[in-house]
């Protein structure tokens, strides 16, 4: 028995061995198991990840790796590559004004002065405060702008002026570039003057015979002979140059608010000191040949109006509808609108450019000179489709009311339409100030919306529509510290009696409606300017109640007409213009206000109207055209640049044919009931 169980005890322990053998195998092969699985999983963990950081820096890596084989390949192709590509894609390109007058034999004859608009001149720091350290005499404005992205709030601060006295803050100089580089080229790429320069030199001219008038656009017209003396020094070059070139006169080629600058001047300079420059009356006879004004806001521009109001337009308001509070919220602890509101109420040369004339000029509630403007959009038609165009056309000008240009200002787009005799007003001028809009600090963002509270902004509602009439007033009550320096250096009415000796002072001199001309009958003038291009007229405008953070005030961007054919697009009435100055603002004064013998005219000067009829670049190659009627692109218009250098070179104005005009500012003219 105990063999037995001896036995069976081993054949126990035999089983037992085997399973506990079987067991370690199987240990064994889930330790392989797991051994190969933690070197798999070891090896896909030894790849990197990929981050964004990794996909920003391939991003980047790309776009640079992208620009340098573009840069190579530009050094590298011949010069004349890029015209090569572009008339084999639009044909023979018409050789430059320059290339084509060279080969007919004209010659430098005239000196020329160039006298740039708001914006456009380049300007420098002189001295300034810690924070702009390193910036001595580089550009603030025109160039690179890089200091605006590097330092925003200290490139406000030294671009403002003093909201006292419209001149220099304490500590802070802030000069123009002079030289033809203080307006050749606005920015890298982006030509102003340069073009027409590049083609006077083509036959002969120089810098002793061209000469940029550069000036600081912020001030007032007068405040820069106070500060810089920049009046008496344009004085000084044109009598150097008629002097140094055989007795020959200039002419002289200002470009939008520089059209109202000379304006000024030809007053100035013919006025007795101390106020003025004591040139003697017939001083602009003996020194200029012709005035040739280029897109000049003879008449003001409504756009002024809308970028003092709320620091806007009609582009402005299209980005506010497309990003909404974007540009007010305090992004990055700037407030982009405000701290443009802030530094642009600093600016006086803002102001000469409200409208002039009043309900005389620009129409009231039930009438505007342009009644009767459809703004359908142009067919450009072939032979083959003109009837079908036409057809088109005519079914939008019968379904399309004209607009009601006169209200430059509606809130609400019912209002702007609605018949006069249904608009309820509440005057607001005699309105009462106060009620903060919230006590928030807004960052040190300062607007003088901020000092009149609710009850202000809704006296501005209720009045419902502004006509030009009333602008005026509406500016007086949102901005009283901007309008009460305005009222010392600008007026915008229509004179009636130009000998009372009022108008002697310089705040008239720049508004055509309360000055005459220099009486020099041989002198010319010109207006030169583009149409076919939609521009701002009136606005239909909404209030944004919020905090007083936001500027209470802004283009409705949702207010359009009921078809294509409207005149109202984003809250925007437009009218035939170049795309800032109206049709009406640049032609009236050479249409009718100087035509002829005038009290405006009294020695009866020779005007002409020259319109450009815009067209676009036909492709990208092209650039900014030369066919264009815009505001600054017209600078690059091959007839406009021809008609100047014909007249440099000795031409007069009928030798270009006289007058050429394709909008309706004869007709808009006539409608206009002033006294001549």
């Amino acid at each position: 028995m105990s063999m037995l169980r001896r036995r069976k005890a081993s054949e126990n322990e035999k089983t037992s061995n085997l399973e506990v053998s079987k067991g370690a195998e199987r240990r064994d092969d889930e330790e392989e198991e797991k051994e190969k699985h933690r070197k798999v999983t070891k090896k896909v963990e030894g790849k990197k990840k990929w981050s964004c950081l990794d996909s920003c820096c391939w991003f980047v890596g790309c776009i640079c790796s992208i620009w340098w084989i573009l840069l190579f390949l530009y050094n590298a192709m011949p010069a004349s590559f890029p015209q090569y590509v572009t008339e084999a894609i639009t044909g023979p390109l018409p050789d430059p004004p320059g290339v084509k007058l060279q080969k007919e034999g004209l010659k430098v004859k005239h000196p020329v002065v160039f006298v740039p608009g708001i914006v456009t001149g380049g300007l420098e720091l002189w001295e300034g405060h810690q924070c702009a350290d390193g910036l001595f005499r580089k550009r603030l404005w025109g160039g690179t702008f890089g200091e605006v992205y590097k330092r925003p709030l200290c490139w406000v601060e030294h671009m403002s002026l003093d909201n006292e006295t419209g001149l220099d803050p304490s500590g802070v100089r802030v000069r123009p570039v002079t030289g033809l580089v203080a307006a050749d080229y606005f920015a890298a790429g982006y030509f102003v003057w340069a073009v027409l320069i590049a083609n006077l030199a083509r036959i002969g001219y120089e810098e002793k015979t061209m000469y940029m008038a550069a000036y600081d656009w912020r001030l007032s017209f007068q405040n820069t002979e106070v500060r810089d003396q920049t009046l008496s020094r344009i004085k000084s070059n044109i009598e150097l140059m008629v002097n140094t070139n055989g007795g020959k006169k200039v002419v002289v080629v200002p470009h939008s608010m520089g059209v109202l600058y000379f304006l000024h001047f030809m007053k100035w300079v013919e006025s007795p000191a101390p106020m003025g420059g004591g040139g003697g009356s017939d001083w602009c006879a003996r020194h200029i040949k012709a005035v040739m004004n280029i897109a000049g806001p003879f008449l003001g521009v409504p756009k002024a109006v809308a970028g003092l109001f709320s620091a806007e337009a009609k582009d402005i308001a299209v980005a506010r509808a497309i990003a909404p509070g974007v540009l007010d919220k305090d992004v990055f602890g700037l407030q982009t609108l405000q701290h443009v509101m802030r530094m642009t109420r600093t600016w006086d040369s803002t102001m000469s450019m409200i409208p002039r004339g009043g309900d005389t000029i620009w129409g009231g509630l039930d009438w505007s000179p342009e009644d009767g403007y459809l703004c359908y959009p142009n067919k450009h038609k072939n032979n083959d489709t003109a009837v079908a165009a036409n057809i088109v056309t005519d079914n939008v000008v019968n379904q399309t009311k004209s607009a009601n240009y006169g209200r430059m200002i509606s809130f609400g787009k019912d209002v702007a339409e609605m018949d006069s005799s249904k608009i309820e007003r509440t005057d607001f001028r005699g309105a009462v100030k106060g009620s903060k809009l919230s006590n928030m600090t807004c960052h040190d963002v300062w607007t003088e919306y901020h000092d009149m509270g609710w009850s202000g902004v809704k006296a501005l509602v209720d009045y419902k529509v502004y006509t030009t009439g009333s602008i005026l007033d509406l500016l007086h009550f949102v901005a009283p510290k901007m309008m009460k320096r305005g009222d010392g250096h600008f007026s915008y009415g229509i004179a009636e009696d130009l000998d009372d000796p009022k108008y002697n002072h310089f705040k008239y001199w720049s508004n055509p409606l309360e000055t005459k001309l220099p009486n020099a009958p041989d002198m010319e003038i010109y207006s030169m300017y583009g149409v076919g291009v939609p521009t701002e007229r009136a606005y239909v405008y909404k209030s944004t109640p919020a905090s007083e953070c936001y500027i209470p005030f802004q283009i409705d961007a949702k207010a359009d007409g009921e078809n294509e054919g409207s005149c109202l697009k984003g809250g925007v009435f437009t009218v035939d213009g170049d795309e800032t100055v109206p049709v009406l603002s640049a032609g009236f004064m050479c249409a009718k206000g100087w035509h002829g013998k005038t009290r405006f005219n009294p020695s009866g000067i020779q005007t002409y109207i020259r319109e450009y009829d815009h067209a676009p670049p036909a492709n990208f190659l092209e650039g900014r055209g030369t066919q264009s009627g815009a505001h600054v692109d017209i600078m690059g218009n091959f007839a406009l640049i021809e008609d100047i250098m014909r007249v440099a070179a000795g031409a007069r104005g009928e030798d270009l044919g006289g007058d050429r005009v394709y909008s309706d500012i004869f007709n808009w003219s006539e409608k206009i009931n002033l006294q001549l």
